[in-house]
């Protein structure tokens, strides 16, 4: 409920100017912590020379995106080009062999990467779990994924793995994980898929032409094998109205962000910061609150422009690919997991148990699926809490007397209560999200300074704050379900409508 509610404007110009002027005070802090710490020895080996004429340098903290988007950018351009090239020739050549043609770019572009010894590594995963995938028991074939898995997540198995594969450039540890991982997902959902084709099985080679689909072989997202196989396969080809505008707009709305993040690196080191306790303890709550906020919208961006760049590439390619998660908790609904246990298990996801049972199962794949650890354990952890929690809380208040109150305040107060609740929510998630971003330290250091030390101004300027996005999120929300429902808004009173 609330949903459609539209909020008087000067309501949501006042929440806009609020969380504008937040952000931009929360940001000068940063902004000064950066300028005057920049020579700090903490910050030697992850703040680079960036900027030389503004006398600028630049946090490098995250390697991934330092790798993706400087270091092997013109290589990754190159391998992706190649693929459209070739891709785009023999769509007009050959439509009907247009997968073969995806497969066998993929597989040289990966053996040219990564060399034999990987190709041999990832062949033998195929092998095995086309192997389990003909004897068609899905609990079968569930084990032997998750078995394999734990091979290249848990030792002595993993270490064993890669010491076949050496190379002398970086990305060498993140492409092997990525290969190997995500090769194995895709090998269960193409198991999982030949269990429902009762009449015959799928072949090994369509296994091998899903799986070495260039765009989506190293980092995903995982497309499941039936949605890729009918689309690959399909030999009527035909562009949606205006689709190539949107795919040139996606592109540029992409290099636009990029270039957005590589300006904020320079001013705002909020990857490094984080790092240094000794640091962070004389920061001031504002600042710490915007370090913990930024680096969780900064991992979603990072995510959202990773899946997109790919995306666009599938796109061109005339596939429909999953699209990048919302929250950085979504982590599930971008693993073939949500489909066959997060959906399986939970059902339409209104059962408190069934849901239980579901996160439980999920997330205890998520687990091996990051690596089994400490920091894992507990995100993995408060992330089943916060999903079931708010089933709780959306289960207690359906119940009278909350449910009849409710029904009594109007649209417009049921959507201001339900923001306060939900900006209590995104700030839990900050926090146990945070904790996997940069430390558990700098984790408990927000929570302590924020919930306890802070209480009551800061805790609660946070929390106003907050939920002033949280309106905004909700009015955007409310407009693209009027867009897509046609139907009339409903104003808040006799005079004021929506936009």
């Amino acid at each position: 409920m609330g949903i459609k509610a539209a909020l008087p404007r000067y309501e949501l110009y006042l929440y806009t100017a609020v969380l504008a002027g937040a952000m931009i005070w929360a940001g000068s802090w940063i902004f000064e912590a950066s300028s005057e710490n920049v020579g700090r020895k903490a910050f030697k080996e992850s703040v680079k020379p960036g900027w030389h004429y503004f006398g600028r340098k630049m946090d490098v903290a995250d390697f991934e995106w330092i790798m993706w988007f400087s270091t092997f950018r013109n290589h990754i351009l190159f391998a992706l080009t190649g693929h459209v090239i070739f891709a785009k020739i023999f769509t007009l050549i050959a439509p009907k062999h247009r997968s073969l043609i995806f497969g066998v770019y993929g597989g040289l572009a990966v053996l040219v990467t990564m060399g034999w010894t990987f190709m041999a590594l990832i062949l033998s995963h195929c092998i095995i779990l086309y192997s389990v995938a003909l004897v068609k028991w899905k609990s079968l074939c569930f084990a032997a994924g998750l078995a394999t898995l734990a091979s290249i997540k848990l030792e002595p198995y993993n270490s064993w793995q890669e010491t076949l594969v050496t190379g002398s450039f970086d990305l060498q540890d993140i492409l092997f994980y990525g290969g190997c991982g995500f090769t194995i997902m895709r090998c269960m959902s193409f198991a999982l898929e030949n269990c429902e084709k009762k009449d015959s099985s799928y072949t090994f080679s369509d296994l091998l032409k899903y799986n070495f689909y260039l765009p989506f072989f190293f980092f995903g997202p995982i497309m499941t094998f039936d949605r890729y196989h009918a689309q690959a396969n399909n030999t009527k080809l035909t562009r949606k109205e205006r689709e190539m505008w949107n795919i040139t707009t996606k592109a540029l709305l992409h290099l636009g962000i990029i270039l957005v993040v590589d300006v904020f690196f320079h001013y705002l080191y909020i990857l490094t910061i984080p790092s240094d306790m000794n640091l962070v303890t004389k920061l001031s709550d504002w600042c710490l609150a915007g370090l913990a906020y930024s680096n969780l919208v900064y991992d979603w961006v990072k995510a959202a422009v990773m899946f997109g760049v790919i995306n666009t590439v599938a796109t061109l390619d005339h596939l429909d690919p999953p699209q990048p998660p919302k929250l950085e908790s979504a982590l599930i609904y971008n693993l073939d997991k949500m489909m066959y246990v997060y959906d399986y298990i939970g059902g339409d996801h209104d059962k408190i148990f069934k849901e239980l049972l579901a996160t439980i199962c999920t997330f205890a794949i998520t687990t091996l699926w990051l690596g089994p650890c400490e920091l894992v354990y507990i995100w993995s952890f408060f992330n089943c809490f916060g999903l079931n929690f708010e089933l709780w809380v959306a289960k207690l208040f359906s119940f009278p007397p909350f449910s009849t109150i409710e029904g009594v305040m109007g649209e417009a107060m049921s959507c201001r209560i339900h923001s306060v609740f939900n900006a209590a929510n995104f700030w839990a998630i900050v926090l146990y999200n945070v904790l996997s971003l940069n430390s558990l330290e700098f984790a408990k250091l927000v929570g302590r300074r924020l919930i306890f030390k802070g209480f009551p101004l800061s805790t609660l300027s946070v929390l106003c704050v907050t939920y002033c996005g949280v309106q905004l999120v909700k009015e955007r929300e409310r407009q693209q379900a009027l867009l897509d429902d046609l139907e009339p808004v409903k104003p808040v009173d006799g005079k004021e409508k929506a936009e």
